[in-house]
């Protein structure tokens, strides 16, 4: 049982190693500070603000969310036993932890088949593309982050349902996610970036 739980912590420290440019900016409770550290954070989210209407703070919100601004976040490994893997909780993988459906049907109709989810530009166009359509078929809107988290957590269908109402933790963590993006939107007036 040593042994693994050893294996599991060297696999983790090795691929920690090798993820060089996906690790998270420092201060990610500051949105000045993390698009002056990756400036081509806030190209690519202005882009997207630009083709779908997203705005700048409601993509960083979801994005600290999902992927605390990890390119090459995965979700965690399920054990059997507390130490047997068993693959992945999920495929979200990404910036915005798009599921492999979702992301194939978005390089399909909109992404081109060279998209890659831990490339900020097509990882923001993804959520643009996705969020927009919430606002198209469930009239969500645009700025409302924490609605638009809950429609991209649960799944367009999955929000028409109400299925969230059932999960007071993600109702918490919509809550935070609205609550982070009118900080971020807050911070990004005051120096100027919004």
């Amino acid at each position: 049982m040593r042994k693994a739980l050893q294996t599991v912590a060297l696999l983790v420290l090795v691929s920690a190693c090798g993820s060089g440019n996906h690790s998270a900016p420092r201060n990610l409770d500051n949105a000045c500070s993390i698009v002056s550290q990756h400036p081509s954070y806030l190209r690519a989210m202005k882009r997207t603000e630009r083709k779908w209407g997203i705005p700048v703070h409601v993509q960083m919100a979801t994005i600290y969310q999902e992927s605390k601004f990890i390119g090459n976040a995965r979700t965690p490994f399920r054990f059997v036993l507390g130490v047997i893997p068993m693959g992945r909780q999920s495929s979200a993988y990404g910036y915005a932890q798009a599921l492999d459906a979702t992301w194939d049907e978005y390089r399909k109709s909109e992404g081109g088949l060279g998209a890659r989810r831990d490339r900020i530009t097509d990882a923001t166009d993804f959520m643009g593309w996705y969020m927009a359509q919430s606002t198209e078929q469930l009239g969500i809107s645009k700025s409302d982050a924490r609605a638009q988290y809950l429609a991209y957590h649960e799944g367009r269908t999955g929000y028409k349902r109400g299925s969230y109402r059932a999960k007071s933790w993600l109702m918490r963590v919509a809550s935070e996610v609205g609550s982070r993006s009118v900080t971020y939107a807050s911070q990004l007036r005051a120096c100027g970036k919004a």
